[in-house]
């Protein structure tokens, strides 16, 4: 009783849009991520909770392409009202005259900068999607959104589906011949795939999910131009990604195995046994030398 009368307390001091978040993950196929069409319906219960909802879920990056054609992601850095910003033409979607803009000396780096994360993207991801968008923190600071998505394109080796979305947002503060630089990334990974045998049989498995992390560093730059800047910001997010991708396949891959393994064991219990008591003799002997 205690128990359920903490609960219920819990319910009526949530947010309007904690409510909504706690009815959405009530759902009996619910995911970490939450995908586009379910926040459109969160929104609709709730219109007046739309900023703090889209602040709260963690959703996939979308695509769009601007009036030449160019590829670029939408996220909040680049909105303003219901238009956004392409970076590639400089030219809002659909078209506002009072739309934020980048001063000149941004802009100059965030073209440079789109120009080096495509190659970016294309070494590390091979295809996808990528946009960074600059804006002014202060007279001599500023930050900057560096976007990367990749989907499954095509269905192999029962993979059905899947997502990896990226965004590392940077600030930059230069402090005579050096800059502190503070980097928080999160990525979002969705797998989906089946390995069923028969049309009874059921081998799907869905993993969805998002991790945050954040770096500070302090390093000199040469230049006084802001695109000075750029190889230190592409380091921080290079060493991130490796970071994170590290951690992720521990966390998606590796915990998934060892609880699969708990479960069952392929070569018996009896066999897995002997070789976990192998393991502490042999370990206990290390020890005792």
């Amino acid at each position: 009783m205690a128990r359920a009368a903490s609960a219920a307390d819990e319910a009526l001091s949530a947010s309007p849009s904690e409510k909504c978040l706690q009815q959405e993950c009530a759902r009996a196929d619910r995911a970490p991520v939450v995908d586009r069409l379910r926040c459109t319906e969160l929104v609709d219960l709730a219109p007046d909770l739309t900023d703090d909802l889209l602040n709260t879920i963690d959703q996939p990056l979308q695509v769009a392409k601007d009036s030449q054609a160019h590829v670029y992601l939408l996220c909040d850095y680049n909105r303003d009202g219901d238009s956004y910003r392409s970076p590639w033409t400089n030219s809002y979607d659909p078209p506002i005259s009072d739309g934020v803009m980048p001063p000149p000396h941004l802009r100059s780096l965030e073209v440079t900068a789109n120009e080096v994360f495509e190659a970016y993207k294309t070494q590390y991801y091979e295809g996808g999607a990528s946009s960074v968008y600059c804006w002014e923190l202060d007279d001599t600071s500023f930050a900057a959104c560096v976007l990367l998505k990749k989907d499954v394109d095509v269905k192999k080796r029962g993979l059905e589906s899947g997502g990896w979305d990226a965004i590392h947002v940077i600030e930059v503060r230069p402090e005579g011949a050096e800059a502190h630089y503070k980097l928080t990334s999160t990525i979002m990974l969705r797998l989906a795939t089946d390995h069923s045998t028969g049309s009874h049989s059921s081998g799907e498995l869905k993993l969805s999910g998002s991790m945050t992390r954040q770096k500070e560093d302090r390093q000199s730059f040469k230049g006084k131009e802001r695109t000075a800047h750029l190889p230190n910001m592409g380091r921080m997010i290079e060493d991130m990604e490796n970071r994170m991708r590290d951690s992720l396949q521990d966390v998606y891959f590796g915990k998934t195995k060892s609880t699969v393994s708990k479960l069952y064991k392929a070569a018996g219990a009896a066999q897995e046994n002997q070789k976990q008591a192998l393991a502490s003799e042999l370990m206990g002997m290390l020890q005792s030398r």
